[in-house]
């Protein structure tokens, strides 16, 4: 088993996951693996930093498949003894235009956004070591999204004991009422893509609540973070922020020094703590 610090980055072979996988293999002293779903596409990425003098790792993960997360997670156990960095990055998003029913859209976004996500850190967060690091890709929209939930939607996401069977409860509550066409009715935004990252954020919240009652010393630091409007094939052409920029927040929170004692369990944009 090797005593080397690893780091892992989901959904990292293009844009702002690839771009956190360059300022790491920079920046972490351990290994850094870049992931994807396509393993093609995966070593190609890895080869192309290659070329600027950067050793990234690969290994395949689909954060739709549970048995994906699973094959990644007995390989970190058994290679490295466990997880120092997890950067939860994976993610899609339909364009504006897109003409797929909103019903179709609320469940794929919310199948890879949320439940993916969710299951990566169900299955990786016990192996993180003591003083590790858990970044988890948020966005803005979900603060605006927040904004467009009833007041009682709000109360129940901004609440400090909500349970993460009682978000998961939500989120698949918000995925029925689309197929119903009584989500507005019912006090959701017209965004699928807002209400999966508003699951993202308040799953960080829950889950940094957890690490402190259940591994208080071990001094893990979990946080939620928007990596602004980044130039990507999701968010296009015109976005403000390179993609190097959009990974800045993100690796600041994965390198967080080990005498650190936060930020932890917030949502932060521009190294910034941001009120939820």
């Amino acid at each position: 088993m090797s005593n080397m610090q690893v780091a892992v980055v989901t959904g990292s072979n293009k844009g702002i996951g690839f771009a956190i996988v360059r300022a790491l293999c920079k920046q972490f002293p351990g290994d850094v693996y870049l992931t994807a779903r396509d393993p093609s596409r995966g070593q190609e990425a890895v080869a192309k930093l290659q070329e600027e003098g950067l050793h990234a790792l690969f290994h395949q993960l689909d954060i739709d498949d549970l048995q994906s997360i699973r094959a990644l997670r007995d390989f970190l156990k058994e290679k490295y003894g466990g997880l120092n960095v997890l950067v939860n990055n994976a993610g899609i998003a339909f364009k504006v235009h897109d003409t797929t029913p909103f019903a179709v859209q609320a469940e794929v976004t919310l199948k890879t956004n949320f439940f993916g996500t969710r299951n990566v850190c169900t299955e990786l967060l016990p192996l993180v070591k003591p003083y590790g690091r858990v970044v988890n890709v948020s966005s803005m929209v979900s603060s605006s999204a927040l904004g467009g939930c009833s007041r009682e939607l709000q109360e129940k996401f901004r609440s400090n004991t909500i349970t993460e069977d009682e978000l998961v409860e939500l989120m698949t509550k918000f995925v029925e009422d689309t197929k119903k066409s009584v989500h507005e009715k019912e006090g959701w935004p017209n965004t699928a893509y807002g209400v999966s990252k508003i699951g993202v954020t308040v799953l960080s919240r829950i889950q940094a609540r957890m690490l402190n009652e259940k591994r208080k010393g071990d001094h893990i630091l979990l946080n939620a973070c928007c990596p602004g409007w980044v130039r990507t094939d999701m968010a296009g052409p015109n976005a403000t922020k390179s993609p190097d920029e959009g990974a800045e927040t993100p690796v600041y929170l994965a390198l967080l020094p080990s005498d650190s004692d936060g930020p932890h369990g917030q949502f932060l944009s521009n190294k910034t703590v941001r009120t939820w």
